[in-house]
Formats: structure tokens, C-alpha cells, sequence
């Protein structure tokens, strides 16, 4: 034993397994990042990583063995990149600790994607039409509280977390002005909970039109008419705007039973919830709004997030600007 601990091998005796090199990064991983980023994680290694290589003795998992389940997850993931990326993690950890010499994961060949034309799936919003339309058919059902909340997603571009977390101390009526500081998130044990952005730049105020305003003050108005009758009060300063039936936080798959049955019954184009977010930012283009515009009100952390998420409208912009200068020359 003495001998080992000399060598700096004694620790490979404690942790045998990738898991058990596991077991204990994650315990400091923990106090590292948001709950909702832990508990992503965590379902990333039980889904994938843990199966794959938990089982193996850690100074045994070589080169080989990761370009395996790299090319594995690279045919059945999207996020392949992340999952390895979690994998090199906990390998790096080991490598700290002394248990191996060094990480094979940073020796593996990642997969490339050939791109054929079709394959990666257009960008769906709705025409201004059809944002009309979709509107005009929400405003005429009873759902009150549906039809302020697309509204609102629809004409602020805001995420759907963002305005799940929303309370009435975030607006600002006299300024038509909205805050957004934290968004709504799942936690252990899949509980719904209340954290900051995950990106600094996401806390902004946003300028909200006249017309949203008076649907946030009308339903403000019906949300304490139907809290009075359910039996409990909604004049209190962090007030959820968007609340349950039993006033606490709202469930975030509840807008697609809502959105589907607005689709369904008016034969209208399907999009989700997040489309509508994509709705706003293309219909901002299209009134003339700059990139830059567009960054700062969807709350993007830089303008290049901005041109490759509307790259179809960054794209069109392009082109109309050579023919503005050509036609302005007209020589």
C-alpha cells in the first residue's frame, strides 16, 4: 500500500469502474450549474453514457472503445457532440484525480454529417396572414388565458420559460414596458422551478405595443374575478401572470393542447409553441427591424446566434441590399 501510494496508483483501489469515477464527479458537478442544467445532465449519462461505458474498468476504456460508442451515438443522437463531450468530463476527472494517464476521448475521430439537400428540417413560423388568422380564431374561444399568452409570445418573441415565470411586478403599465429576469425550468425529480437565464444577455426589457398591454390588463382583471371564485388572491406583487388552477406554476406542456386544438379546429398551419418565437423574429424582419434589433429583443447573446437561427431571412436581406444599391446607382 505504501508502495502504491508512492507510485500514485492507491487510488485506482477506491474507483474501479467508469461509474464509480462517476458517482463521484457528479457530486461535485452538482454544485457547479443551475438545477435544470444538472438534472439535463444527469439524464444524458443514465440514457446514454452509463450504459455504454459504466461498466468498464476505467484504466481499461482505450481509444477503441470510445470511437465505438461515439460512431453509436453519432447514428442514433443529434446531440452526439454533447454526449461525448459529458463522457470527456468524467474521463478528465479521472485524469486529474491521477486513476489514468490520460483521456482517449480527446483521440477519437468525431463523425461528420454529409448534408444532402432536404435533409435538415426548414424553420417554421407563420405568415402574417396566418399569425392573423390564428389570433383572431383564439380571441373568438373562452380560453382568456391562452389567448394572452400567444399573444404575448407572439409579439414579444419571448421564450415560453420566460413568460411561464412571468409576475405582475414585471410590467410596467405606464411604460409598456416588460422585465425578463429568470425563466421557468424543470428540477429533480421533474419539479417545475423558478431560475435565472442561463445566458446573462437574455435579462432585457422589452417594449411592448398598446394593444398586448390592454389584453395583459384585461386579463389581469379576469384572472382575480376567477381566483375570487377558486379561493385565492391574485393582487399579491409577484403574482404569476400565467398561473395554475390552484395558482402556482403552470405547466409547460399545457400550451400544446392548446395550440393543437386552435389548429384543429380552424384547419391552420402546425407549428409549436417556440414557432412562435421564430414567428416574431421573421415578421420583425420582413417590417424592416436590423439584425441587431432582432439580437437584443429576442435576448440572442450575439447577432451571429441571430443570422444562423433566420438565415432564409438574413439571406433575403442580403440580396435586397445589393438591388437597393443597384437600383439607386442606375448605371
Amino acid at each position: 500500500m505504501q508502495l502504491e501510494i508512492e507510485r500514485g496508483d492507491f487510488n485506482k483501489q477506491s474507483m474501479d469502474t467508469y461509474q464509480e469515477v462517476y458517482d463521484l464527479w457528479i457530486e461535485q458537478y452538482e454544485n457547479t450549474v443551475k438545477e435544470s442544467t444538472f438534472v439535463k445532465t444527469k439524464g444524458i449519462f443514465k440514457n446514454h453514457i452509463l450504459p455504454a461505458l459504466g461498466a468498464y474498468r476505467i484504466e481499461k476504456i482505450n481509444v477503441q472503445l470510445c470511437q465505438k460508442h461515439i460512431n453509436t451515438w453519432f447514428k442514433k443522437l443529434k446531440n452526439f457532440r454533447m454526449v461525448k463531450a459529458y463522457a470527456s468530463m468524467v474521463l478528465d476527472y479521472a485524469l486529474n484525480l491521477g486513476i489514468i494517464t490520460s483521456n482517449p476521448m480527446n483521440l477519437v475521430t468525431m463523425p461528420k454529417s454529409i448534408a444532402t439537400p432536404g435533409e435538415v428540417e426548414p424553420l417554421r413560423y407563420y405568415t402574417k396572414d396566418e399569425l392573423t388568422k390564428f389570433m383572431n380564431c383564439l380571441e373568438a374561444e373562452t380560453n382568456r388565458k391562452a389567448y394572452t399568452l400567444f399573444r404575448l409570445l407572439a409579439f414579444s418573441g419571448m421564450r415560453k420559460g420566460e413568460a411561464l415565470a412571468l409576475t405582475w411586478e414585471d410590467i410596467n403599465f405606464k411604460k409598456n414596458e416588460l422585465h425578463i429576469n429568470k425563466a421557468l425550468a424543470r428540477g429533480e425529480n421533474n419539479r417545475l422551478i423558478i431560475q435565472t437565464p442561463k445566458i446573462k444577455h437574455s435579462n432585457r426589457t422589452l417594449i411592448i405595443d398598446n394593444k398586448t398591454m390592454q389584453v395583459l390588463k384585461e386579463w389581469k382583471k379576469r384572472q382575480m374575478e376567477e381566483g375570487l371564485i377558486l379561493g385565492f388572491n391574485t393582487m399579491q406583487p409577484k403574482q404569476l401572470i400565467f398561473n395554475s388552477n390552484t395558482n402556482s406554476l403552470m405547466q409547460p406542456t399545457k400550451t400544446r393542447k392548446w395550440i393543437i386544438y386552435i389548429q384543429e379546429k380552424y384547419d391552420l398551419p402546425k407549428i409549436r409553441t417556440h414557432d412562435l418565437r421564430h414567428t416574431h423574429a421573421t415578421l420583425l424582419f420582413e417590417a424592416g427591424a436590423t439584425i441587431k434589433e432582432v439580437q437584443d429583443r429576442l435576448g440572442h447573446k450575439d447577432m451571429k446566434t441571430t443570422m444562423d437561427t433566420y438565415t432564409h431571412v438574413t439571406e433575403k436581406l442580403k440580396n435586397e441590399a445589393a438591388n437597393k444599391f443597384a437600383n439607386y446607382m442606375d448605371i
